[in-house]
């Protein structure tokens, strides 16, 4: 009987300390077109080079320093080996109407597999959201 209550509770106490509820996540969504609320659903991850790559960052959680920090990351193998090149870097103030999204476009002349990293002023050494998507040739 003791066995059985020392398992009840051992069991408790796993439960509380591994199942919890998980905040939402701030994410990345691509476009084609200008983002709005008819093509919000029309997401891509592939594109063509040379033509603009519309983005929205969402943010579920208010950035206290209203500072954003982007980087695009190209998965670069032209040396035989994995590399990442760092092509472009962006600061970004949000406006007072952009507290929980911030919406642009950039444009990639070279085809290949990118990703996008979205850090926080408030604790830049922590990825706030990342996205993959990829170039054609």
């Amino acid at each position: 009987m003791k066995r059985n209550k020392l398992l009840i509770w051992i069991t408790l106490i796993l439960l509380f300390f591994t199942a919890g509820c998980s905040r939402e996540k701030a994410g990345i969504l691509f476009n084609k077109n200008p983002i709005n609320e008819k093509t919000i659903y029309d997401t891509s991850t592939v594109f063509e080079k040379g033509n603009r790559i519309y983005y929205l960052i969402v943010m579920p959680e208010k950035v206290e320093s209203r500072y954003l920090y982007i980087q695009i990351i190209k998965k670069d193998n032209d040396y035989g080996q994995l590399g990442y090149k760092l092509i472009q870097t962006r600061d970004i103030r949000l406006k007072d109407e952009e507290i929980n999204y911030f919406t642009d476009y950039f444009v990639l002349n070279e085809g290949g597999y990118y990703f996008m990293r979205v850090y926080s002023k408030d604790n830049p050494h922590k990825i706030f959201a990342s996205a993959e998507f990829y170039v054609a040739k």
